[in-house]
């Protein structure tokens, strides 16, 4: 199927590689899509409406009114299956991040229903600017997708990051995003982050976990097409797929009970998150005061999320927990497979550098049954967590 009838709005601002976009409208209706393209003023100083027109077999729009006619960019956006910015200059870029809407093409983007692509176009310095990156993450969090630069020539004559996606490259992620996903139609239930055992209302008990790994699971899980359900517990981490749902938790407690909710529905359920083990007994209702001497806390066992899920979780459920160990690790996580009744167990090891809490990087095993003991190569979280979502779903269909 491809992009034959789809519904795609090309909007293109003032960046010097809008020069390019005629051909890769051009691309796009060969493709058989229906292409409508809108334009920034600055836009049209560098590429002409009229080959827009031409080659999208459509009329160019740029203001909300032309000629006596409303364009409605609420319209325009509930039309479209997908739309492209490209080139995204860095003004719109910082438009699109804040929501200024003084033109038309932001007033769209933000009416629009459907998945949005930037393709950044900007100088090298402009490109790594602080400024630049916030928005570009600002943006990632509202769930767009951003297509990466090239390395190469710039206008300023400079060799350096910043060139725009070529336009067979941007045709590529397109089909990409509307080919048949592996994950269509499960539903995936992931929980990351640490968990904050409170000792009284400013202090608790918990751990270094940031969430990442548990995060670029849930982010790997829906672009390959589930509906996922993150139970996150304290970390300012957020994932970039807008097709993660985000409940927020932050005890032991809070996300066994969240996880309890959600396991029927669940086809995949991940056990990222590192869990409090023990929680105080009684939580001091003021701020407990130093009294020059030791303090003993009573602490009690925090709910055992892994095993309860392995005892309830439906046939159907494919349950993998993560276990970090400091000795005996890989006899450890097998233990931990089979007292949990888990289908795999991801291994981590505090002896491995680049490992662990914190890092952008992991390196894990996969324990699993019939003695299946499977060593991934370190790599940053998000390659890793999307070759464990492989390897599930490889799991699932033999």
């Amino acid at each position: 199927m491809g992009l034959h009838g789809k519904k795609i709005i090309v909007a293109v601002t003032g960046s010097i590689a809008a020069y390019k976009i005629p051909h890769f409208v051009r691309l796009l209706v060969k493709q058989g899509a229906e292409v409508r393209v809108i334009t920034t003023k600055a836009a049209e100083t560098l590429v002409s409406p009229l080959a827009l027109a031409t080659v999208s077999k459509n009329p160019v729009l740029s203001a909300i009114s032309s000629q006596d006619v409303w364009n409605s960019h609420v319209e325009l956006g509930l039309w479209a299956d997908l739309m492209v910015v490209a080139p995204c200059s860095a003004n719109t870029l910082a438009k699109l991040a804040h929501g200024i809407c003084d033109n038309l093409l932001v007033a769209v983007y933000l009416s629009a229903r459907c998945p949005v692509f930037l393709a950044p176009a900007m100088d090298e310095d402009m490109w790594h600017h602080p400024s630049t990156k916030l928005n570009l993450e600002r943006l990632r969090q509202y769930g767009n997708f951003i297509l990466p630069v090239g390395n190469g020539e710039l206008a300023s004559g400079l060799i350096g990051e910043g060139r725009m996606a070529e336009p067979e490259e941007m045709v590529t992620y397109l089909h990409a995003h509307f080919a048949p996903k592996a994950g269509a139609g499960l539903k995936a239930l992931v929980t990351a982050g640490p968990t904050y055992e409170k000792l009284d209302p400013v202090r608790f008990i918990g751990n270094y976990s940031s969430g990442k790994m548990g995060i670029a699971l849930a982010d790997a899980l829906a672009d390959v097409g589930m509906d996922v359900v993150l139970v996150l517990g304290p970390s300012s981490l957020m994932p970039k797929n807008q097709r993660v749902k985000v409940e927020k938790v932050e005890s032991a407690q809070q996300m066994h009970d969240a996880c309890i909710a959600h396991i029927s529905s669940a086809d995949i359920a991940i056990m990222a998150a590192a869990v409090a083990d023990y929680k105080p007994e009684q939580m001091t209702q003021g701020k407990m005061k130093k009294t020059g001497g030791p303090l003993t806390l009573q602490l009690v066992q925090t709910p055992d999320i892994l095993k309860e899920l392995g005892r309830i979780r439906p046939a159907r459920t494919t349950l993998v927990g993560f276990a970090l160990e400091t000795d005996h690790e890989l006899e450890n996580a097998r233990k931990k497979l089979e007292s949990k009744n888990a289908d795999l167990i991801v291994l981590n090891s505090m002896n491995d550098a680049g490992a662990g809490f914190g890092s952008d990087t992991n390196k894990v095993t996969l324990v699993g049954r019939n003695n299946v003991n499977l060593s991934l190569p370190i790599a940053d979280k998000t390659v890793v967590a999307k070759r464990i979502v492989e390897y599930i779903i490889e799991m699932r269909n033999v």
